[in-house]
């Protein structure tokens, strides 16, 4: 059984502040650690037992740091997407090159958080499996049973949860639930720093290079700005049916109601 876990590294969000002239996030001196929910899809993949865990990242040089840290809880092999042709690449262009590098691999199983932390979108897992017409689970809490044909899980909804069975190669995105946070060892930890962690560049995927990075990205940021809040108190005084004369005008004054 060979499980991909796809992860990204992210700014600690805690550590975040915007600037108030510019609007844009300020990156000076804030950490970048592993996204949460991966984290949790990837301890999830480390309990499967027999399994080959293969972390996967796109990103810059740095983000190697979070595949060491995937190779410290006991993932077998490491390998960062990394190239300039990578830059400024939207969901969709990173679920490209993501799909890519998915099918030089041939996992029988993906997994990924349900969104990262910096973005929110909850998109590149879902696209990385219409690219790959693989079928597909979001909100996953529980991997219930996998064998090497299916995987059974429990999906996450708005009144509960669902159990579903996908005929693998498959892939499904995570959530918090699925696992519990726990620390490496120092043993895991020190032979983290002694594995090789592979590098792929666009010319090892056979990618388009028009569906790569900013070439590769319909989408963009227009504007950043952090929100502004007023509120007004207007105290209304009277008995009840005075109140609620005022009230009403207050809703007609301000088109919540018609007259």
């Amino acid at each position: 059984m060979k499980i991909v876990v796809c992860m990204k590294q992210v700014p600690d969000t805690n550590e975040i502040k915007i600037d108030q002239k510019t609007g844009t996030l300020q990156r000076e001196g804030v950490p970048s650690i592993m996204n949460p929910e991966d984290k949790h899809a990837l301890l999830a993949a480390l309990n499967i037992k027999d399994a080959e865990v293969i972390a996967l990242s796109m990103g810059p040089p740095q983000a190697e740091m979070i595949l060491r840290e995937a190779l410290a809880y006991g993932a077998n092999k490491a390998i960062l997407l990394c190239d300039f042709a990578f830059a400024g690449s939207d969901t969709a262009a990173t679920s490209y090159t993501l799909s890519k590098a998915i099918e030089k691999i041939n996992p029988d199983l993906i997994v990924c958080g349900r969104q990262a932390i910096d973005g929110d979108t909850a998109q590149v897992g879902p696209q990385i499996a219409e690219l790959l017409n693989l079928p597909q689970a979001t909100y996953v809490q529980k991997i219930i049973k996998l064998d090497n044909e299916k995987v059974e899980i429990q999906k996450e909804t708005e009144i509960g949860y669902d159990i579903m069975e996908l005929n693998l190669p498959a892939l499904i995105t995570c959530t918090n639930d699925i696992s519990e946070i726990d620390y490496p060892s120092l043993q895991g930890i020190s032979k983290a720093f002694e594995e090789n962690i592979e590098t792929w560049k666009a010319t090892d995927l056979k990618a388009d290079k028009e569906r790569l990075g900013l070439n590769g990205s319909p989408t963009w940021v227009n504007k950043s700005f952090t929100p502004t809040h007023q509120r007004q108190g207007n105290i209304l005084k009277g008995n009840v049916k005075e109140l609620a004369k005022q009230l009403a005008k207050e809703f007609i004054r301000k088109e919540i109601v018609k007259e």
